[in-house]
């Protein structure tokens, strides 16, 4: 399909830090897009970039046909942008606040608020929209900065984790929408570390770790080319992470086993990819003979998580708290300089 949006070797850096290292994609016409990969991986930067609203140190942008980095006033009126923290007037009401919107995007004041009217049962918000905005819930506040974007009918909408800590009914109104709008024609790029957000939308995805693109196709294509079974075990009194790698090491050497993560989130248990079942009963007369007991072992088809595992060597829990944990570093650094 023809590509409404090519991103071609982007690079970034904030200081010392390399967020992008040549984040290459293309986005085609009318398809939901999905970025997947934990906080800190550059999914943010890339859609800013994208968005103008960053300068990138090297790469090219092209959206539908138009230079995104010598044209942005052009651009800027393709797309809708929803960044992932909410920024909303607490003192307009919510039809005040579309309205300011509707003007700074140059509409009439007849096309301004026909769109209004039809973006407030799109996403149900009449109970509440003519309500202050400082009043409103995290939901009602996501719902409106989505309608905010979509006011000028953009061709690209373009979504930072747009339901991240929302509740199942407003995510369950965001998923809709998007779906509608998919089907109409308009083209979504969507980033996320929801794992069934990505699989339920996407048509095509990009998994990104470490400012770069590790996989790219559909959600099937990817775990199709997995293939395989995974396995989740546990060994008992399997309690640190150095006892786990003596067993990891164990399953390495077994025909059949594709691959052996320790995943720490889930209390040091091992995951694996085998060939097929017929790998699960060498797998435990091995671990009988070095006197490991199996405590626990579940058995399922590839999902999303485990092509991340596959192409990373980590889950992607185990990445968000590798994240949260570099973070929580610096922010210890910066107190004891202080």
């Amino acid at each position: 399909m023809e590509p409404l949006v090519q991103i071609k070797s982007l690079f970034k850096s904030y200081g010392s830090v390399r967020a992008l290292k040549g984040l290459s994609l293309n986005i085609s016409k009318g398809t939901l897009f999905g970025l997947l990969g934990p906080n800190g991986s550059g999914k943010s930067t890339t859609l800013r970039i994208l968005c103008t609203l960053l300068a990138p140190d090297s790469g090219q942008i092209s959206i539908a046909g138009l230079d995104a980095l010598n044209n942005s006033r052009a651009v800027r009126r393709q797309l809708g942008y929803v960044a992932q923290e909410v920024a909303i007037d607490k003192i307009l009401t919510g039809r005040e606040l579309l309205q300011l919107q509707g003007d700074l995007y140059h509409l009439s004041s007849k096309d301004r608020d026909s769109r209004i009217d039809e973006l407030i049962i799109r996403l149900d918000m009449s109970d509440w929209i003519n309500r202050r905005c400082g009043s409103y819930s995290g939901g009602m506040r996501r719902r409106l900065d989505l309608a905010s974007g979509l006011l000028h009918r953009p061709e690209l909408l373009v979504l930072d984790e747009p339901t991240v800590g929302l509740d199942i009914e407003s995510r369950t109104v965001i998923w809709e929408l998007l779906r509608q709008l998919r089907s109409q024609g308009t083209t979504i790029l969507l980033s996320s570390h929801y794992l069934e957000e990505i699989e339920s939308l996407a048509d095509r995805m990009a998994i990104i770790d470490d400012g770069h693109v590790i996989a790219e196709g559909s959600p099937d294509e990817l775990k199709q080319k997995l293939g395989g079974d995974r396995i989740t075990l546990r060994v008992r009194e399997f309690s640190n992470e150095e006892e786990s790698k003596k067993v990891k090491k164990l399953l390495e050497s077994i025909s059949g086993v594709r691959r052996v993560v320790v995943n720490r989130a889930q209390g040091f248990s091992l995951n694996l990819v085998v060939d097929d079942e017929a790998v699960l009963s060498c797998l435990r007369e091995q671990l009988e003979s070095e006197k490991f007991d199996v405590f626990a072992l579940s058995q399922s088809r590839p999902s999303l998580d485990d092509v991340y595992l596959q192409a990373t060597g980590r889950t992607l829990m185990d990445a968000e708290l590798s994240a949260a944990g570099q973070r929580d570093l610096k922010l210890e650094s910066k107190t004891a300089m202080r």
